[in-house]
């Protein structure tokens, strides 16, 4: 967590992002994210109230010295200007907006939870941006069939093993390059780390179990660093693959599969082996969510809306979609 004792963030934000890395057990990444944009947010402040010349370079601002002193004045208005702020002058979009709208709202629970510094949470109707709700990108069976039969070159057997993995299991990019050929177990199990450093075991099928085992075999064994030694993928370096290389081989075969320009990605990898899973294995989407690792139900279901939008065009596809009780009145009686 690089932001633990960073020299340009105020002491009560410091212990705030302590808070939520220890107790809330968030991850290293997340903290980062609450630590920019809250530091985005007290430099606006102290901007929009007149505290620093409007000419200084925002990104120079000095927060050092906000205190709590400082954090009672901030109105729920504050919030809503700085949030018009980034939509205007940063073109944050509501994603962006919404992250921003999390983290401030965490800090003012915090602030007023844990140290009780308010009697009321002046943050707790800070409304989120409303969310255009989009479905996820992914390849159909056949585009995956077509991206495994695309993989060829001096790392072959990785490169297909990654895909796999991907495919079969709805693994994060991130928890894809974290594993060490260890987490895989006699059951044909794997413990993967995910999100808030939280473990799950997900079931390696044949295909899975297959593609390690050929990758296993011309896995390079000497000329390892320690801390790299046990890593299941490997860059041609003899390092832990990085989730940029990865990407980049994705990226590689898609395009030569014919699907580069389809907008897909890795973490397209994970929505695809979601929805085979929901399409074709008829997975309950309960299972679904401890598959993939989510913390809420809400985001496994869109997985489901999928499949409903795919039933309602069928419904529109069929010829008699377009025939109305009148027009075929209107047919019959000229007969």
């Amino acid at each position: 967590m690089k932001y633990s004792t960073a020299n340009d963030l105020p002491v009560i934000l410091k212990e705030f992002l302590n808070h939520i890395y220890v107790v809330k057990n968030k991850s290293s990444l997340t903290i980062d994210e609450y630590a920019l944009d809250l530091k985005m947010f007290l430099r606006f402040l102290k901007r929009y109230k007149g505290l620093v010349p409007s000419s200084e370079e925002f990104d120079k601002i000095d927060i050092t010295d906000v205190d709590i002193d400082f954090l009672k004045n901030v109105t729920l208005m504050d919030a809503y200007a700085f949030l018009s702020y980034c939509k205007n002058e940063r073109n944050n979009d509501s994603a962006a907006r919404a992250r921003k709208v999390t983290s401030i709202r965490m800090f003012y629970k915090y602030l007023t939870v844990q140290r009780m510094f308010f009697k009321e949470n002046p943050m707790l109707e800070l409304e989120t941006p409303k969310l255009k709700k989009s479905q996820p990108k992914y390849l159909t069976l056949d585009e995956s069939l077509k991206l495994l039969g695309s993989v060829d070159g001096k790392y072959k057997e990785r490169d297909y093993c990654i895909l796999v993995l991907f495919l079969n299991c709805g693994l994060r990019l991130s928890e894809l390059v974290s594993i060490n050929y260890n987490d895989i177990r006699d059951n044909n199990t794997i413990t993967i780390t995910g999100k808030g450093n939280k473990q799950r075991t997900i079931y390696l099928n044949d295909a899975c179990m297959d593609a390690i085992k050929n990758y296993m075999a011309v896995r390079p064994k000497d000329g390892l660093k320690d801390k790299d030694k046990d890593a299941l993928f490997l860059s041609s370096r003899l390092q832990r693959i990085s989730p940029k290389t990865v990407q980049h081989i994705v990226y590689e075969y898609l395009d030569k599969a014919g699907l580069g320009d389809r907008g897909f990605s890795a973490h397209k990898l994970r929505h695809t082996a979601a929805t085979l899973m929901y399409q074709h294995g008829h997975v309950d989407v309960l299972v679904l969510k401890d598959i993939l690792g989510h913390e809420n139900l809400g985001t496994t279901e869109i997985y489901t809306h999928i499949v409903d939008e795919q039933l309602r065009k069928a419904s529109e596809a069929n010829p008699l979609a377009e025939v109305k009780a009148s027009k075929v009145n209107k047919n019959l009686s000229k007969k």
